[in-house]
């Protein structure tokens, strides 16, 4: 029988990269889908193809949680997996002494906001029938300091925090709703196409960025979907409040031998 057969789930960024991954695990394990992004065109475009259901929403804006809400009153999984890196549209240096505040604040208006509103959705999508599984997605940067990317690695720190706090709170009101994150490190996706290009040294480029990796090698978006299918089940009832990397083993240490 298939893992989540019946549930209905609701994951955000799913247009592209890890969010269309979630959709499709998702479909295959026989949920119902609700696939929502900020970008119309390609949420639906992504949507028709796997068969999901498109619903606008800027994960920013009060006003569009506040209209899933009304359509969707009731759902069983939630991913707040919508996020930017605050380079899409940077004017200057993220570092901590040049970062401006306006793409400071952009960055966790997106990354932060976004999932505080999306927690605070699922709480109420799903304590009337007192259970459910609300995930994450953080990332590694949000374990470790980033220089070049402070507000990235705070505003996923912060994710990685709240989703302790949203696990406490149900736990305390004697809900069954689960809260937990995942922290992928260096997953394959559009993303990181310019810096890698297309060009005959891309292997090599690949090789460069992952040579501090223990697995040695970019994880895939379904290995980031196979660990979200896992906590959207009801194998994971006992799970809440818990960190998952899915990094290759880079936060474990080095995997050199001691010399």
């Amino acid at each position: 029988m298939p893992r989540l057969q019946g549930k209905l789930c609701v994951v955000t960024g799913g247009s592209r990269g890890i969010g269309r991954a979630l959709c499709q695990a998702f479909s295959n394990e026989g949920a119902t889908v609700i696939l929502t992004d900020i970008d119309r065109e390609a949420g639906q475009h992504s949507a028709d193809a796997l068969g999901c259901r498109f619903m606008p929403l800027d994960v920013r804006a009060e006003a569009d949680w506040a209209a899933l809400a009304k359509q969707v009153p009731a759902c069983d999984v939630l991913v707040n997996n919508a996020g930017i890196t605050g380079f899409e549209s940077a004017t200057g240096p993220h570092d901590p002494e040049h970062a401006s505040l306006a793409d400071w604040r952009a960055v966790h208006a997106t990354n932060l906001d976004g999932t505080f509103l999306g927690c605070r959705y699922a709480i109420g999508a799903m304590k009337a029938k007192g259970t459910g599984s609300i995930i994450n997605v953080s990332s590694r940067s949000g374990l470790v300091g980033i220089p070049g990317a402070a507000a990235y690695a705070s505003s996923k720190a912060a994710v990685r925090n709240h989703t302790k706090s949203v696990a406490l709170y149900c736990a305390q009101n004697g809900w069954a709703i689960r809260c937990n994150s995942l922290h992928p490190a260096a997953i394959l996706t559009e993303m990181w196409d310019a810096m890698l290009g297309d060009g005959p040294d891309r292997a090599e480029r690949m090789a460069a960025f992952v040579a501090d990796t223990p697995l040695r090698r970019f994880g895939t978006v379904a290995e980031v979907a196979a660990v979200a299918v896992m906590l959207a089940s009801d194998e994971a009832a006992y799970v809440t409040g818990a960190e998952f990397n899915v990094d290759g083993g880079l936060l474990a240490g080095s995997a050199a031998s001691p010399g």
